[in-house]
């Protein structure tokens, strides 16, 4: 099966990554055609790949050859986006932040049950390679008792007239909601939904009215800990956007894997004997074992997923429900650094 694909604001991360990664090289996929307001844009776009283009939403999603669509639209605009969407029976892959309040979410969800179509959110970091193996070592107990986790990803984001990413009435916060929630969803694949969060957030660097730091501190169910650390205000090659995961019997350090790009640098530290307490706490644990794998584009994955649960009648790896917890997550953390006070959320 062929899942035919509309793409809603298609002049931003759809087209610089999920379009030419991802919709036009899944096995299983194939653009039909991109909308948004920048009518030059979108008719350059649409002329490049051979496909239609609209400048409202409504007349692509009343478009009956289309199965899909793909929402690339700003945060506030998801909730009407994905409505409307599956009013139109339209099966949806929805980018982070699913929206901006936890009822929108709800209501997107209910929305999408009733009219019959599937619902995902698009954490495509969960298919990086690296990633999907951390995840497997830990399931195995190669690392021991969970204990800890780190996951950063920072970049550098100056003050830009008209930037929606930079006013809260419109993306809903700053590096926390959007860098900081792929963090999150990261740390949850691995330990398990949090069930207490503190945070701290300002705005350090620049004078717009969102966080352009961020720090997150989080208890899981399985009773690790975890820590996110999001800036926009670290010099991108400043950042090397580090996932450190930490257990009894050892711990896998990795550089790189959080972003937009496939591959990394990964090591694992794994213990293979059990030693009792060294007063001197030696360190001598060699080098480690690098993890190399062949790497997969996680837009591509992404869309391959989303096809394949489309057509098998399944969930896919990450759910509006996924989307929802999510938000939970980061506005508690917003609660947080605005009242002084852990909050639980289980």
């Amino acid at each position: 099966m062929t899942v035919r694909f509309g793409v809603l604001g298609a002049c931003g991360i759809a087209e610089r990554r999920t379009i030419p990664e991802g919709i036009l090289k899944a096995k299983n996929a194939e653009l039909v055609a991109v909308m948004d307001i920048q009518r030059e844009k979108v008719e350059k776009l649409a002329e490049e790949y051979g496909v239609m283009y609209f400048t409202k939403e409504e007349d692509l999603l009343s478009d009956s050859n289309i199965d899909a669509v793909y929402i690339a639209t700003p945060v506030y605009l998801h909730y009407q986006h994905v409505i409307t969407a599956a009013a139109k029976g339209k099966h949806i892959l929805c980018e982070k932040s699913m929206a901006k309040t936890v009822e929108e979410c709800e209501e997107m969800i209910s929305t999408c049950k009733r009219n019959g179509v599937k619902l995902s959110v698009g954490f495509m970091m969960r298919h990086n390679v690296y990633h999907e193996r951390i995840k497997e070592m830990l399931d195995n107990g190669e690392f021991g008792k969970p204990v800890m986790g780190r996951a950063q990803l920072s970049c550098w984001y100056p003050e830009i007239k008209g930037a929606w990413r930079q006013n809260p009435e419109l993306g809903g916060g700053g590096s926390l909601i959007d860098m900081g929630s792929h963090c999150i969803d990261l740390l949850e694949m691995f330990f398990g939904r949090a069930v207490k969060v503190s945070a701290f957030t300002k705005t350090n660097a620049f004078s717009y009215k969102v966080e352009d730091t961020a720090v997150v501190i989080l208890e899981f169910e399985n009773g690790a800990y975890g820590i996110v650390d999001t800036c926009f205000s670290i010099p991108d090659n400043s950042s090397k956007n580090m996932l450190e995961v930490y257990g009894t019997k050892g711990s896998v350090i990795a550089r790189g894997t959080i972003g937009q790009l496939p591959g990394g640098e990964v090591t694992a530290y794994v213990e293979r004997r059990t030693k009792g307490y060294e007063a001197e706490q030696a360190r001598a644990a060699g080098e480690g074992e690098k993890i190399v794998l062949a790497p997969k584009n996680t837009y591509q994955k992404e869309i391959e997923d989303f096809c394949e649960m489309i057509e098998n009648g399944e969930e896919s790896s990450s759910t509006g429900e996924d989307g929802l917890w999510n938000q939970k997550v980061v506005l508690a953390a917003y609660e947080s650094s605005n009242s002084g006070r852990s909050v639980r959320l289980i």
